[in-house]
């Protein structure tokens, strides 16, 4: 391996102390003991500052000083910064000194080291132990050092060895299963010792996220940094002075027998004038009540809580739930045996909640296997988390989140009615501070009075911060899943039912607006799990079911209308089940099942249910109701769909006469309208008249809606084809480009529509010359309908189509047959055989492959495909002349030439 350097005297050089962040209690005992005998030391918690590079700094300690290895388990986990540190330094045949602080096996490659043990020893025998390691049998004379970092600026006298305990402690027992939050330990260490003026950090979160456990390993893994540890039970506040009492009484500041209050009173003053002391106050919930008891001074003071309002009197330290490496970690901490894919999948089945793991683990070492737990989680979760708590939790889950709500509803019943409505809708953030003042009318009297106004509301919100049943944040409430599945689990059926009327309320009053309009939809973001969450069959009013209703349009605009269809469903067979086929609810529904259905390429039953609601709307409301000429509308789109364009074309014109008599010339609908009929004349040849609609309408759009409003920027795109069509080219590029950009930044580049003008865009570049640009814009407009739409949606496979002819315009005909052949299969599989685009796709590919060769699969595509095109378009149509004419050319081209 090379040689390695001997252990030097004092003068050497610097100490660099090598440590995984778990063992910072004895990389600063070992600093001190080597201060204390003369060396010079680096160790990075000291020396190293906020804002400094760590890589190069740990560069510069290793390039210039001597490394000593504190080796743990920790130490050698593979993700932590001291692989590259200590495989750097053989790499460099420098020195490494290791020292073992813990029962650890050593990797083969440093084997060859002699390692000195720390752990097990008292404190004079492993500082005489790590002094002979560092300088051998002699001692050097120098006087002691002062550390120049964190200790000296609390005026510490240097901490005891690590795992000693103070003179003074009450601390309940290790829990040895602790696995985990190194990175927490560490960060509450710096804060504590970082000199700031508040040394007073407070642990909030939800039940069960391990607050008490992680305040415990913090006094357990730092003992040695205090002359006492004190561990105070304050969810009673009543019961705090007697528990400070008999500490005075224990760190001699008072004599047995005093009053608790008078005891109090001469343990404060003390404290503050004292270092090296802990306090915990474990289970505090009220700041102010706690307050009177919180010491000054340069002492340390952790609060455990649930409640997050502790900004007066600590900073607080949000604690959530474990990293999934950690969650599996503490799965096995307790002995049970698990593979990789148990761990993982059990984990993520309790969302890394460490009290839930916990119980999990007991249930695995008593004998449950991975499979029989996955099972009984997926069965009963509420009854798994009602087993007996394990080693070092008062409660279980279950117990702790009914106990936890009982209070809660106690204190305040309106808040408690919230938390239940919550816990039926989704995990995520809820916008509660939207909902203040407008529930709608029937809403239970206890939410009403609740969430009447931004004060009551804000009065609901503190309750439940304080009794950590959920996080919030910005207006936002969001509960654990894991707690929702307890608080659902528990509640009677005439609660649940009282639940889901309280959550349809609140969706109801969060719903933001129309999701076509952009100013909403961050609104519609934050909403829109929670709409999916709530069964449609559950539904009462017509605005929940508005808003069930809109966050599936929503979704549909994103080009995820399978997910949407789906519900909608569910709610149109409930709204004629409960409400009848004519109830408007039953109407609105319908309406937007069948764009569901049609973005889902089922237009014939779009047709047949806007066609039936088209009838009803007549005859319950007359032809000239807006309902009426909407449904009109919506038809003439299905129409429009199938093929059947002149159809389309006569519904649209008789439409938008009627609105404008009825609605106006400039109203939205009016243009809207005209837009959609711009499309239709296009469709039966009418180009010019087409270009006109479409340009007159785009100008009333832009000045009644604005330039970026979604419906203007769509009409926009459909003109910049037509202008292509009447060989306008140059100003359909303008256009398209002016179009895409302002999408791109309103509607989001993987929108729908924006994808759409995308598409055309690279049409038209290439027409123009520009093909390089059009062949990369196709490239990213196919990859992103891909991840939006998916592989087989039947724009992705027109974009895929187009892209194919691009790419053979360029040279690059490999790759266009490649993907010619790839999309002909998908659109005979979605389209059928016989579908025109299916045809256009198979005219092109049958030319590249004459291209690249394959002149008698050429051939054979191409007469298929124009016996096809007769069958479909007719004799006459352009495209199956086209065809005709491209296999005639490509005969011509195979006879032989005349004297050859």
């Amino acid at each position: 391996m090379g040689a390695i350097e001997a252990p030097g005297s004092a003068s050497d050089g610097v100490w660099f102390i090598s440590h995984a962040g778990a063992d910072r209690a004895w990389a600063e005992w070992i600093a001190w003991q080597l201060l204390d005998a003369g060396h010079e030391v680096e160790l990075d918690c000291w020396d190293w500052g906020t804002g400094d590079n760590f890589i190069l700094k740990m560069n510069t300690a290793l390039e210039h000083g001597r490394m000593l290895a504190l080796f743990s388990p920790a130490y050698f986990e593979p993700e932590r910064f001291t692989t590259p540190e200590w495989t750097a330094m053989l790499a460099r045949q420098k020195q490494i000194t290791p020292v073992r602080i813990a029962k650890t096996p050593t990797p083969a490659i440093l084997s060859p080291f002699i390692v000195t043990d720390l752990f097990g020893l008292d404190e004079q025998t492993a500082r005489d132990a790590l002094l002979r390691a560092v300088n051998g049998p002699s001692r050097p004379g120098r006087a002691p050092g002062r550390p120049p970092g964190m200790l000296s600026r609390i005026g510490g006298t240097g901490p005891r060895l690590p795992g000693s305990l103070p003179r003074v402690r009450n601390l309940p027992a290790r829990n040895a299963a602790f696995t985990g939050r190194d990175s927490m330990l560490v960060h509450l260490r710096e804060a504590l010792a970082s000199g700031q003026r508040v040394a007073v950090q407070a642990l909030h979160g939800r039940g069960g996220v391990g607050k008490t456990q992680l305040a415990l390993e913090y006094a357990y893994r730092f003992a040695g940094e205090y002359e006492f540890a004190w561990w105070i039970a304050s969810e009673d506040p009543t019961l705090i002075p007697d528990q400070l009492a008999q500490l005075a009484v224990r760190a001699a500041v008072a004599p047995a027998g005093t009053p608790p209050a008078a005891a109090v009173e001469m343990l404060l003053a003390e404290l503050g004038g004292m270092s090296r002391w802990l306090l915990v106050f474990d289970n505090a919930e009220d700041p102010d009540a706690l307050a009177p008891f919180l010491p000054g001074g340069p002492g340390h003071v952790l609060i455990t809580s649930r409640n997050p309002l502790w900004t007066a009197y600590a900073v607080p330290v949000d604690v959530d739930t474990l990293s999934r490496t950690e969650s599996m970690a503490l799965l096995r901490a307790r002995g049970a045996h698990l593979t990789d894919a148990d761990a993982d999948d059990i984990a993520a089945t309790l969302d890394d909640l460490p009290l839930a793991l916990a119980q999990a683990a007991a249930l695995l070492v008593r004998g449950l296997s991975a499979v029989g737990l996955k099972e009984e989680l997926a069965a009963n979760l509420v009854e798994v988390m009602a087993h007996n708590p394990p080693p070092g939790y008062p409660t279980g889950l279950a117990a702790q989140v009914r106990l936890t709500r009982s209070r809660l509803k106690t204190e305040h019943a309106g808040a408690a009615a919230v938390v239940d409505a919550l816990a039926l809708l989704a995990p995520e953030p809820f916008p509660l501070a939207t909902c203040a003042g407008h529930l709608p009318g029937g809403t239970s009297a206890l939410l009403a009075e609740t969430m009447g106004s931004r004060l009551a509301a804000g009065s609901a919100v503190e309750a439940i911060a304080r009794h950590g049943l959920a996080r919030v944040q910005d207006g936002t409430l969001q509960l654990h899943r894991l707690t929702q599945d307890m608080l659902a689990g528990q509640m009677t059926v005439q609660e649940h039912g009282l639940a889901v009327a309280d959550a349809e309320a609140l969706l109801a009053a969060a719903n933001p607006g129309d999701p076509a309009d952009p100013r909403w939809w961050p609104a519609w973001q934050f909403l829109l799990p929670h709409a999916l969450a709530l069964d449609p069959t559950q539904l009462t009013t017509s605005r929940g079911r508005r808003a069930v209703r809109q966050a599936c349009w929503y979704l549909m605009d994103r080009g995820q209308a399978r997910l949407a269809r789906e519900r909608l469903q569910r709610l149109h067979d409930a709204c004629l089940q409960q409400l009848g086929p004519d109830h408007d609810d039953t109407l609105d529904a319908a309406q937007y099942l069948a764009r569901a259905y049609d973005d889902t390429q089922d237009h014939e039953r779009a047709r047949a249910l806007d066609e039936d609601s088209l009838n009803r709307h007549q005859r319950l409301h007359g032809d000239a109701h807006p309902n009426t000429l909407d449904s009109a509308h919506n038809l003439a789109i299905r129409l429009w769909a199938l093929g059947r364009h002149e159809e389309a074309l006569a519904m649209d014109e008789k439409t938008l006469e009627t609105l404008r008599r009825v609605s106006g010339e400039e109203h939205p609908d009016t243009l809207q309208t005209a837009s959609s009929l711009a499309l239709d004349l296009a469709e039966v040849g009418r180009v010019e008249e087409a270009v006109v609609l479409g340009e007159e309408t785009l100008a009333a759009q832009r000045r009644v809606l604005g330039p970026e409003h979604p419906d203007t920027l769509l009409t926009a795109s459909n003109l910049a084809i037509r202008l292509t069509e009447v060989g306008r080219v140059e100003e359909a590029v303008v256009l398209g480009e002016e179009t895409l950009a302002v999408q791109g930044r309103v509607l989001g580049v993987e929108h729908p529509e924006t994808l759409i003008t995308a598409f055309n865009l690279a049409f038209d570049l290439a027409e123009v010359g520009r093909v390089e640009e059009a062949v990369v814009l196709g490239e990213e407009t196919l990859a992103a309908r891909r991840r939006v739409l998916g592989v087989e949606h039947p724009e992705t496979l027109r974009t895929a189509s187009g892209l194919a002819i691009r790419l053979a315009d360029v040279g690059r005909v490999g790759e266009a047959v490649a993907l010619g052949e790839e999309t002909l299969e998908r659109r005979r599989r979605v389209l059928g055989a016989e579908h025109p685009d299916t045809l256009s796709t198979a005219a092109n590919l049958a030319v590249d492959l004459a291209d690249v060769g394959r002149v008698q699969e050429a051939r054979v595509l191409g007469e298929e495909t124009l016996e096809r095109r007769r069958r479909v378009l007719g004799e006459d149509h352009v495209e199956t002349r086209r065809t005709a004419r491209w296999l005639a050319e490509l005969g011509e081209e195979e006879e032989p030439r005349s004297g050859e």
